[in-house]
């Protein structure tokens, strides 16, 4: 295995080895950190999808050390750390203590910050986050009901949350070239610079960060920056060209949508489908006053499902969003709606749903876990960030695990249309 990655939510992970495929990288994501009972897993890379992007930051450390001590194992000659293109971390945590307990771990001095990927809108310019055309506090994160990202520089963002030196290579340096970047890497090195952000506004931006890491034991970043990486190890021999990564099995069975995200592109995604498939909003509330939601959705379902994909859905406006958290806590809520939605999508499955489609990071991290999936192929894209994949183990299940954020309005539709 050449490259060894660790991301904090489930879609990430998907995000990210679903680029490694695209550049000719086969992959296999691991649900977890896998244990003593894994078979041998045989691929190029592999993401191990933790769920640790919200919880405290001691235990999102201990998580991730976890999962690099196996990918050691595994004989990977380079690492990389995977969180949101959005950056969504709290003054707490957990993107820099992870990445600083990961340096540690490998003995290396310095590394990169890059959460870029612009086919999604994500570029960085003077250490700045967009989302689109306006700067991430303007983009609706502001609003996230866990990590609410209210500053768009990454340099102060990321400097809140270490002790270690944070610097910035910026565009300038980028657009000179490879050999520029790893110039600039040294010397913010040498001024005691532990943690750079690097600025990136194209693909081709990225093609020229990845080649400038090729030294660096450890890369962080959004799955954007994976983009430039597998090209090194091709370079060394190691990496053969013209591979195609992306096979999967044919699933046959029922077709479903599961989303808990309430970003405005799920949202606008949910409302979308509904104007052409039937949907079923499930009320937080309901849930939390005793009433058996998950069985009124699955019986609603199954009289469904024979003529076509159905959507299930907790997605809501801020609004919603914050009535029910103050009604019964941001915590307590986020875990009943996981815990809902992950039971009627095990529910789906015993049905006969073999393509299911899951909308949202800590949602789809819940419903991988209740369905006990352990590991997945990694098939051809959907949409910038988002591949079909195809669970490892009996029952097989094609699986889309969508970020909160990614996809065009008419996503599901099109997702399903490119499994047939």
């Amino acid at each position: 295995m050449l490259l060894g990655c660790i991301a904090d939510d489930f879609t990430g992970a998907t995000d990210l080895a679903g680029t490694l495929v695209k550049s000719g990288m086969t992959a296999v994501q691991l649900i977890g950190v896998p244990t003593g009972d894994m078979p041998p897993v045989e691929a190029d890379s592999a993401v191990v999808a933790l769920k640790s992007r919200t919880i405290p930051p001691k235990e999102a450390i201990a998580q991730s050390l976890a999962a690099l001590d196996w990918l050691r194992g595994q004989g990977c000659r380079q690492f990389f750390f995977k969180y949101c293109s959005t950056f969504d971390s709290t003054d707490a945590g957990n993107i820099g203590p992870v990445a600083e307990a990961l340096m540690a771990a490998l003995d290396t001095e310095f590394t990169i910050f890059c959460p870029a990927f612009p086919a999604n809108g994500r570029t960085v310019f003077k250490g700045y986050l967009f989302a689109g055309d306006v700067l991430l506090n303007e983009s609706g994160m502001q609003d996230h009901p866990l990590t609410p990202m209210t500053d768009p520089n990454l340099v102060r963002v990321l400097q809140r949350q270490t002790k270690s030196k944070v610097g910035l290579v910026d565009y300038r340096t980028v657009a000179a070239g490879a050999a520029a970047v790893a110039a600039a890497f040294d010397a913010l090195q040498a001024d005691g610079v532990r943690m750079a952000v690097v600025d990136a506004v194209s693909e081709a931006d990225l093609m020229t960060i990845g080649a400038a890491a090729k030294n660096l034991s450890l890369v962080t970043g959004g799955s954007g920056i994976g983009i430039g990486l597998p090209e090194n190890f091709r370079a060394a021999g190691s990496l053969a060209a013209g591979t195609a990564a992306d096979a999967l099995p044919r699933v046959d069975g029922y077709a479903a949508v599961i989303s808990g995200s309430c970003s405005r592109a799920t949202q606008g995604q949910v409302a979308q489908f509904g104007r052409v498939r039937p949907i079923f909003q499930v009320d937080p509330l309901l849930a939390a006053a005793g009433e058996d939601v998950v069985d009124e959705a699955l019986d609603w379902a199954k009289s469904k499902l024979a003529d076509g994909p159905v959507l299930i859905y907790s997605t809501a406006d801020p609004d919603e969003v914050r009535r029910v958290q103050s009604e019964l806590g941001r915590d307590a809520a986020g875990e009943l709606v996981e815990r809902t939605l992950a039971s009627i999508a095990e529910g789906l499955v015993d049905a006969g749903v073999r393509k299911l489609i899951v909308a949202g990071g800590e949602t789809s991290g819940a419903v991988v876990g209740c369905l006990g999936v352990r590991g997945l192929r990694i098939g051809p894209e959907i949409d910038p960030g988002v591949p079909w994949t195809v669970s490892l183990g009996d029952p097989e299940i094609a699986l889309a695990l969508k970020s909160g954020n990614f996809g065009g309005p008419e996503f599901f539709t099109q997702a399903f249309e490119k499994l047939a």
